[in-house]
């Protein structure tokens, strides 16, 4: 156990994003089994946002540590998939709270905090916690089916938010900052999942309009659908 607490102690800022993400997982599964009651589950929904935002925060600041008042650091900063996470918290903090919106936030955290947690368990001992180790292992072979899934969420919240507009649920300006986001998701150089579930949604569905039992109605709408989206895709990917 010292050994562990000198290991936490000697990576404060490590062990302060791990403790937030943490506290992201809990409130996120406060949330999705609201057990409370649905107005505190509300409340869990924001504090989970708000967790992820401070966690996504200080890895930026992990990232890049020198602040500039400079259109190339802001550049330098949408590129990183921290800050694209940071404006996800504060887009949605506020909004209608919906369990899709939670997953990403929650899955992110579960990830990188079983990461950090191997470390600590590793600081206590090879062979310490074997339980836990085996569900962390377990977890960490399913990490690419986790991420996919997270960037299926990413991509599906866009009509939802659309939806959540027409309903009365959200805000005007709700789709058009998230659909910011996702180009940025999109964009991205660490975490490929978004553009490349794009590609086989594309693929998946243009192989089931090309059957001949497919009414032509529906085929004309979903290939206007594909151009449209295409043509709002970033380019230069």
């Amino acid at each position: 156990m010292a050994g562990a607490v000198q290991f936490l102690m000697s990576n404060k800022l490590e062990t302060a994003m791990w403790l937030s993400r943490l506290f992201t997982v809990y409130c996120s599964l406060v949330f999705i089994l609201p057990v409370l009651g649905p107005y505190a589950a509300a409340n869990f929904y924001q504090r989970a946002l708000l967790a992820n935002a401070l966690t996504s925060a200080l890895r930026l600041h992990q990232r890049l540590p020198r602040f500039q008042l400079s259109r190339a650091f802001l550049a330098q900063a949408l590129q990183e998939d921290s800050c694209h996470y940071l404006l996800y918290s504060l887009i949605l903090v506020n909004s209608y709270p919906i369990t899709m919106s939670i997953f990403p936030v929650f899955l992110f955290s579960l990830l990188h905090a079983t990461t950090y947690t191997k470390k600590v368990l590793d600081s206590m001992g090879p062979n310490s916690l074997m339980l836990i180790r085996n569900i962390l292992d377990k977890l960490t072979s399913n990490q690419q089916n986790i991420l996919k899934f997270i960037a299926c969420n990413e991509i599906f919240l866009m009509p939802a938010t659309v939806f959540m507009l027409f309903s009365g649920q959200g805000s005007l300006l709700l789709p058009f900052i998230y659909y910011r986001f996702l180009t940025l998701r999109y964009t991205s150089r660490r975490n490929p999942y978004c553009r490349t579930l794009f590609t086989e949604l594309r693929i998946l569905l243009e192989h089931f309009i090309m059957k001949p039992a497919c009414p032509a109605f529906f085929r004309r709408m979903c290939l206007s659908s594909i151009a449209f989206i295409s043509r709002l895709a970033p380019t230069g990917v």
